[in-house]
């Protein structure tokens, strides 16, 4: 099938490439014409696992390519998915003027005899399918076009990729979400998919509405279970309990699960923090108040301060002079992305406080840079970090990280101090290396003298 993909963010060029991996004839459209060519050029423009090789592969056998003509792109397109940005408004709504702006660029391009199905693709409010669609057909009636409604079908296909393994929840999907009325977009939709789900997982068709609620409704799940543990640690660490034991003694049970029951310093990324904020707002609008969700907002703004009162009380609240060490700037492991990331809270709050912190991370150091500059130091690799630090901070669980040389620390770090926002070292081990050792709802560890 031929396709176009219109934006190459992250989920524009994971879906554009993922389709011509499948064989597929991909064209992605953007704006941004430095992308556009770095990106024919095979120059990759987010750093995901796994995605080079295929994009590379697919780019030299002629089966995906770029443009910024959006004309151009959807030209010979049987499906034309819609990939843009839809960030938060002041108020906490998804700003579609993205999303809406190319619908009306549609309107003004598609022609009779040549059906196209419009996929939203992007992660939009319940009811943007309909928006969609108004602005397409009011542009198409503005130009006199008969029976404008058989030029096309809005769907809405919401992503589910989670950052780090998105390739493989892109071409072995846990589920495919469509949302349509139209049996001619369903029958199109599921030849798409349907190399994607030979295991049997399966494709659900619904209802626009219901498709679009379903993205919102599955990442405010997922973020209400990160702060109800991230609570959990909370009582933990008050009643003397290990957050560790009770999330395994909760996770074995199969109506719960064992996923995203790990507590931390708090979730971030581009996806859980826009859309939690989003279903609220949503949910505002139809004068109803999502409690749990406003609830989970403040959780997680709360928990990305959770190390630095105790990194204060450490040091008699005087940071001043202090030289941190910090593991992780990116909002989770196999990422660049640094969006709300809880690294950058803990930076801006230590260095307030007078600290000097120098940052080690294996993809997203350059990106800090663009946005912070030389706020702090960073360094060649994990152990430059730590050298001469008063203490180590770790934000991002980055696999590297979880197999340290205790003895190699001891030597690097001014003083044995580690606060762990990742709870990435078993307690015994850290015992072992006699560390002050603080985690995240499990018991503080205190050097003994030997």
């Amino acid at each position: 099938m031929k396709i176009a993909v219109v934006g190459t963010g992250y989920v524009g060029l994971v879906s554009g490439t993922c389709f011509a991996e499948s064989g597929n004839e991909v064209t992605c459209v953007d704006i941004d014409e430095k992308k556009v060519e770095k990106l024919r050029a095979g120059k990759i423009t987010i750093y995901e696992p796994g995605l080079e090789k295929i994009f590379i592969r697919n780019l030299n056998e002629g089966r995906l390519t770029f443009t910024t003509s959006l004309e151009e792109g959807i030209k010979d397109a049987r499906l034309v998915f819609l990939a843009l940005p839809t960030p938060p408004d002041e108020d906490g709504s998804a700003d579609l003027k993205y999303v809406l702006g190319v619908a009306g660029d549609l309107g003004r391009l598609l022609n009779e005899g040549d059906y196209k199905v419009i996929v939203d693709k992007s992660t939009v409010p319940v009811g943007t399918g309909e928006l969609v669609a108004a602005a397409i057909l009011n542009v198409l009636k503005e130009r006199g076009i008969s029976n404008p409604e058989s030029l096309f079908d809005v769907v809405s296909n919401p992503e589910f990729l989670r950052e780090g393994v998105a390739v493989d929840d892109f071409m072995k999907p846990d589920r495919v979400v469509i949302g349509t009325a139209s049996e001619k977009a369903r029958n199109i939709m599921n030849r798409l998919y349907a190399p994607f789900v030979r295991q049997g997982n399966p494709i659900i068709f619904m209802d626009l509405r219901s498709a679009e609620l379903t993205k919102y409704a599955a990442n405010s799940l997922l973020a209400t279970k990160i702060s109800f543990m991230n609570e959990i640690a909370q009582m933990c660490e008050r009643l003397g309990a290990d957050v560790d034991m009770v999330r395994k003694g909760v996770g074995s049970d199969d109506r719960i699960g064992k996923r995203f029951l790990f507590p931390g310093i708090g979730y971030g990324g581009s996806c859980f923090p826009k859309d939690v904020q989003a279903l609220v707002k949503s949910a505002s609008l139809v004068d109803y108040d999502f409690k749990i969700l406003n609830a989970v907002m403040e959780v997680n703004d709360r928990q990305k301060s959770h190390l630095t009162p105790k990194v204060l009380a450490y040091f008699g609240n005087d940071l001043k002079g202090k030289k941190i060490a910090l593991w992780g700037l990116a909002f989770k492991p196999n990422t660049d992305d640094i969006r709300e990331a809880p690294a950058l809270v803990l930076i801006d709050e230590l260095t307030k406080h007078g600290a000097e912190i120098t940052a080690y991370d294996p993809e997203a150091m350059e990106n800090v840079k663009a946005q912070i500059g030389d706020k702090i130091k960073y360094a060649e690799n994990q152990y430059d970090a730590i050298e001469g630090a008063d203490a180590l901070v770790i934000a991002t669980e980055w696999n590297e990280f979880r197999m340290v040389d205790c003895e190699k620390l001891r030597v690097l770090l001014k003083s044995p101090v580690i606060f762990d926002g990742r709870n990435l070292f078993d307690l015994n081990y850290m015992r072992d290396c006699n560390f002050y050792y603080v985690s995240i709802g499990r018991e503080t560890l205190v050097p003994v003298n030997k």
